[in-house]
């Protein structure tokens, strides 16, 4: 085994870095020693320490590769050291060891959330010195913390001028573009068919809609209708590199970071109602029982007949009359047909709760809510899965009979780490649910069977989350490995261009195989940068969305304190169990120190904790009801005291 490692580090605690390695069972363990000049997702180079017997391989960091933070961004805090007051800043990735000091920082810097930059770093077991680059406002005002969400992540509201330009150029052109498009012959006109979106309410960029028509022979024409972004935005030109630049549009939980410019997203690509629309389509014809008997996939022409909020095209078909009943009763059919099949050959029902927020006009949160689940959402989910599949699995068939691989971009979900699965089946065993796997091994069947045993009880959510963290993360590649979580041996991502980008490529290439033009090996290569690119930048948006949920559910939970609250419990260690408050979805910690009836000590095999004198037991997915008695917006922690147990 080379004792010269090169790989990205995860450091955790107070400065305990972790890389794994090919040939180690274990990640390799780097004490705060060892670190270097190492920072949380560094790329770095690790030599291997001698293995003493009984212990994890332990390592030093030799250099680093590539640095993952050019600037990091936290709060100006002050320290007594050596009877001076020393200014530092306190990162708010907490993963990042160093508490950069400030030299140059003055009083009213205090409490400002900065973003720094490191100058001198002579000795990597001290504190280096950085400079504040830009102050971005108070720390826990809310447009200060949304600011430094988007900052952190890389992303940005603003485009630059060249990128305005290119827009403000479309739109300005935007008739004679549409009368040119209208000219190509290979581009459908489905403009006299009944045409609907269906999305949230406080939607601005619809990227798909639906047209829905019963044929003579009693089969049933649905066309998926997606916005025809790779019309409007040309490969190479300002908009294309700045969208490959942002991957995808971030939701916070007050705005949207759009991939495209709003003139783009929100008018000239987005299929509004009333308005004529270019489209690129997939159109089936199906039987009344929801079999394919054609497919035809192209730019199309459309114009949408009527803009359906998810609750407004409910409410139709709940009641049973309004606009466009026939078709929506139609394609509600044709969906539940769809998901039945789904699940029949293994997809996983992975659907959970969603927390929503109501602000005031400063920004602050006045409730927070789950978000319901109507089921004209799973229909139109249903929809764009088949349109997903179908699409490349037209692909692979023209691949076949051209006797040649054809380039695509897939969104592919591999199949489940043993070793984490063995990991999920302890922990589910411990809450007292059976499932079934066979050396680490797992069909989809049996997690469709854990997730049905835990409908509707409180543990629902613990188990479900327990479950996708134990699957391997679903990403883009040129190269086909099947899509495990929907049991799709082919799946690309084709319906949201306006605010992806890999599906944008997948338009652009699927209109080269539609046209038998040739994607090169060069241009295959480029294509699987690009999807590499666009997985991470999905991670950084999943990121910082969560991040604006957090400190949202903080700041709700601020003027509560001294309220009691229902919760169910969600981790366990050695100082206190987590509780997830059950109105928000907020997560706060009990410590043990803190229950005073009795001495309760961790039993972490059994994910429980258990009173030495009394016997009581608090165990993982518990229905508890506790006392928040503290809410730290900076640190964006709640803590809770446990008041008594529900059940």
């Amino acid at each position: 085994m080379n004792n010269i490692h090169e790989g990205v580090i995860m450091i955790r605690g107070k400065g305990t870095g972790f890389v794994a390695h090919p040939d180690l069972e274990e990640d390799v363990v780097i004490e705060r020693e060892s670190l270097g000049f190492a920072l949380d997702g560094d790329t770095v180079e690790v030599k291997l320490k001698n293995k003493v017997p009984g212990r994890r391989q332990e390592g030093t960091v030799e250099r680093v590769v590539k640095q993952a933070h050019r600037e990091l961004i936290g709060v100006v805090k002050e320290r007594n050291e050596g009877g001076s007051t020393i200014k530092f800043v306190q990162p708010d990735n907490r993963r990042i060891h160093i508490r950069p000091i400030l030299p140059q920082a003055g009083v009213n810097d205090l409490d400002m959330k900065v973003v720094v930059e490191i100058e001198q770093w002579a000795n990597p077991l001290l504190d280096p010195t950085a400079k504040i680059v830009e102050v971005i406002g108070r720390a826990g005002d809310h447009e200060t913390e949304m600011q430094a969400i988007i900052r952190s992540g890389g992303f940005s509201k603003e485009f630059p001028e060249s990128v305005q330009q290119a827009a403000h150029e479309l739109f300005e052109n935007k008739e004679q573009i549409f009368a040119d498009a209208l000219k190509d012959p290979k581009r459908r006109d489905m403009r006299g068919i009944t045409t609907m979106t269906i999305d949230p309410a406080d939607a601005k960029d619809f990227d798909d809609a639906l047209s829905c028509q019963t044929l003579e022979n009693g089969n049933i024409e649905i066309g998926i209708h997606i916005a025809d972004v790779s019309h409007y935005v040309r490969s190479g030109e300002p908009l294309d590199v700045e969208a490959v630049e942002r991957g995808t549009s971030v939701y916070l939980v007050d705005r949207v970071i759009p991939m495209l410019p709003e003139v783009l997203s929100n008018d000239l690509c987005s299929l509004r109602p009333n308005e004529d629309r270019l489209a690129f389509s997939a159109v089936f014809e199906l039987t009344p029982q929801a079999d394919i008997v054609n497919a035809w996939y192209g730019q199309t022409v459309i114009h949408s007949d009527k803009r359906f909020s998810y609750e407004d095209a409910q409410t139709v078909l709940d009641k049973n009359e309004g606009d466009y009943l026939a078709e929506l009763t139609t394609m509600m059919t044709l969906g539940r047909i769809l998901r039945r099949k789904r699940y029949a050959n293994g997809a996983i029902a992975f659907e959970q709760p969603e927390v929503k927020f109501e602000l005031d006009e400063r920004g602050a949160p006045i409730r927070a809510y789950k978000k319901h689940r109507t089921e004209t959402m799973l229909m139109i989910e249903d929809f764009m899965l088949l349109a997903n599949r179908e699409v490349s699995t037209f692909i692979n068939h023209k691949s076949k009979d051209l006797n040649r691989d054809l380039s695509f971009v897939y969104r592919i979900h591999d199949v489940p780490n043993p070793d984490r699965i063995e990991e999920l089946a302890t922990f589910v065993h411990a809450l007292g649910y059976e499932f079934e796997t066979k050396g680490g091994v797992v069909e989809a069947k049996a997690i469709n069977q854990l997730m049905k045993a835990v409908e509707g009880k409180p543990e629902e959510n613990l188990i479900k989350t327990a479950s996708i963290r134990s699957m391997a993360k679903a990403v883009y590649s040129t190269k086909n490995i099947g899509h495990f979580g929907l049991a799709f041996k082919f799946y690309s991502h084709f319906t949201s261009p306006i605010r992806r980008y890999p599906d944008l490529m997948a338009h652009r290439m699927l209109r080269h195989h539609l046209d038998n033009e040739v994607i090169g090996p060069k241009e295959t290569a480029k294509y699987e940068q690009i999807a590499i690119q666009s997985s991470a930048r999905e991670a950084e948006a999943v990121s910082a969305e969560r991040d604006s949920i957090k400190f949202k559910q903080v700041e709700y939970m601020l003027n509560k304190v001294g309220e009691e609250f229902d919760g169910i419990i969600t981790g366990v260690a050695d100082w206190g169990i987590y509780v997830q408050e059950s109105g928000s979805m907020a997560e706060g910690m009990v410590k043990l120190s803190s229950i005073k009836s009795d001495y309760f000590e961790h039993e972490a095999k059994k994910y429980r904790i258990k009173g030495q004198r009394t016997g009581k037991i608090y165990r993982l997915g518990d229905e508890v009801k506790v006392k928040l008695v503290r809410a730290d917006k900076d640190e964006k922690q709640l803590d809770f005291e446990l008041v008594e147990t529900k059940k």
